[in-house]
């Protein structure tokens, strides 16, 4: 026996290499599955333009991004399917199944037609691969946790499994880096005609490869020591929720720990991107180097606070990465404004919009589908102002009054359409909506920033800030839930709890945000949502959540 072996839970012996290769293992396919599932974000204008194309541009963004979220919302049904499985037949054995549906649907979105091909088949077959994806993941993160966690000794267990939780940011950085290389190497346009399917056409190389790599595994000690005693669950949903001595700790895993680590992650690391590229107008390839640059410096997190997370306990760093995202959200991305573009910051304080409007003609703008028009004067008023990224204050007037713009001291008068023909509103609309954006041009608002006005430095230094939150609540939280659930039902406990907080408290973060954002007039708005979801968290966390460090995960009861 080597010396350097030690034993895992009294029952194996898993020796310095052994463990080394477990977590390159399940790391570097994870980075894979992680790979695949965030590419489709990084090519949401291309995908909306050619599989949306019989929409605005508006709105294909938007159905973009409801068709990323679908893959979220599935997430926690692929946590029950795959979790089940994990907990009835094995870890490896889920392993290979998640990674090659994940890989295979990857591939085939890259050989999909666009609408202009094959019509509205192609959006339905974009959205049923999605849902595949989404299904996959539900069953990969969980596994991966878990096989590293039961190869992980008591005190180590934190640092072990932080690998795992790199996994997504570096995932999240090769997909980035690999469509900002195809983009430039091909160029804008042909980048947009077919330069995008490159990178999904790419994974079934990484597919390859992933599935070699988890074929040299063995399956866990711990399971197989159930394995071995004849105790493996045989009903692992019904034991993990319907029994309220487990159900109760995937609630509180659900309130007190991942919706708000969730919300944290997609917002650093995924609304930032969002917020300087739409929102604020900055080139594309300087929003996606700064990002680039933040990750890089800031993945160290994820292993020094699981490492931490052994000494202190996983949950005061959790709670206070929520802590810190709640209070420091709100001036985090003023000041991103002020690097990405200081003339829109500039025009913003010295000139103020106001929509002065009969708060009755005033409705709600979200509109997904992309069927309305929006014929009331106020509506149109503040469609167009958020189509150019300006906050704009609501002041009541006089009932029965067609909304005004007020640009500074310079009013734009709107108009009311609901009595119009299709011809003349569009035709009128067309003025009043150059007349709104002469005027806030002339204001100061810009069309887009000016890359050699951003301030790179201070930039990245704030994305590196809001990226070091990410790996506060994401590194220890692997081993947190883990501990947290008996070895029988341990895959599908876990996963499912992790699954909605990160597939629909975090998934559905940035169509949520645009919608508030849309509905208040104010950039910065839709912040709410992670602030609220973060506080949330952390007091749930600090009444409810147990400190699990140290735990035997190879107890079964």
């Amino acid at each position: 026996m080597s010396s350097t072996a030690k034993p895992v839970g009294g029952y194996h012996q898993v020796s310095k290499a052994e463990e080394r290769k477990v977590i390159l293992a399940s790391s570097t396919g994870t980075i894979f599955e992680w790979y695949d599932f965030y590419l489709y974000g990084w090519t949401a204008s291309q995908i909306g333009a050619n599989f949306y194309s019989a929409f605005d541009a508006n709105t294909q963004f938007i159905f973009a991004l409801l068709t990323f979220s679908a893959g979220f919302l599935v997430r926690p049904f692929g946590a029950l399917v795959f979790g089940r499985l994990g907990d009835l037949v094995g870890r490896k054995y889920t392993f290979l199944v998640t990674i090659s549906i994940m890989g295979v649907s990857t591939f085939v979105v890259g050989l999909l037609p666009g609408y202009a091909t094959i019509g509205w088949l192609a959006p339905a077959l974009l959205i049923f691969l999605r849902l595949l994806q989404g299904l996959a993941l539900g069953g990969e993160y969980g596994g991966a946790a878990t096989y590293v966690a039961e190869h992980s000794p008591n005190d180590r267990r934190g640092f072990y499994t932080s690998w795992i939780q790199t996994t997504a940011t570096i995932g999240l950085f090769v997909s980035l880096l690999v469509v900002a290389v195809v983009r430039n190497t091909v160029g804008t346009a042909d980048f947009l005609a077919y330069g995008w399917r490159i990178p999904y056409l790419m994974s079934i190389l990484l597919l390859g490869v992933s599935l070699w790599i988890r074929l040299q595994l063995s399956e866990s000690p711990a399971y197989q020591k159930m394995k071995d005693e004849g105790t493996v669950s045989k009903a692992p949903l019904s034991e993990a929720f319907g029994q309220w001595k487990n159900a109760k700790f995937a609630i509180i895993a659900l309130f007190g720990m991942t919706a708000g680590q969730a919300v944290v992650w997609y917002t650093g690391q995924f609304y930032a991107r969002i917020f300087m590229v739409n929102t604020l107008k900055m080139d594309a390839n300087q929003a996606d180097t700064a990002l680039i640059i933040a990750l890089l410096v800031a993945t160290g997190g994820f292993v020094f606070f699981g490492w931490l997370s052994d000494r202190i306990g996983r949950k005061p760093i959790i709670l206070l990465g929520c802590l810190l995202a709640a209070l420091t959200y709100f001036p985090a991305f003023k000041m991103i404004t002020h690097a990405g573009n200081p003339a829109l910051e500039k025009a913003l304080a010295s000139a103020p919009v106001t929509v002065v409007a009969d708060p009755a003609d005033c409705g709600v703008l979200f509109d997904p589908v992309g069927g309305k028009q929006f014929r009331s004067s106020c509506d149109m008023a503040r469609q167009s102002l958020i189509a150019l990224s300006v906050n704009f204050e609501q002041q009541a007037a006089p009932a029965g009054t067609p909304a005004v713009v007020k640009i500074g001291d310079k009013p734009v008068p709107a108009f009311s359409g609901t009595a119009l023909d299709d011809k003349t509103f569009a035709a009128q609309k067309a003025v009043f909506v150059k007349a709104v954006t002469e005027g806030v041009r002339g204001a100061g608002y810009p069309a887009s920033a000016d890359p050699t006005k951003t301030d790179m430095p201070l930039l990245i230094g704030l994305l590196i800030y809001l990226a070091v939150l990410v790996t506060m609540v994401y590194g220890p939280i692997a081993a947190a839930l883990v501990e947290l659930f008996p070895t029988r039902i341990r895959y599908t406990a876990m996963s499912l709890p992790y699954h909605i907080g990160n597939g629909w408290f975090g998934g559905l973060l940035p169509p949520i945000v645009v919608a508030i954002v849309a509905a208040s007039g104010n950039i910065y708005a839709g912040l709410w949502y992670p602030i609220s979801i973060a506080v949330m968290t952390v007091v749930v966390g600090v009444i409810f959540l147990p400190e699990t460090k140290n735990r035997n995960i190879f107890n079964n009861d």
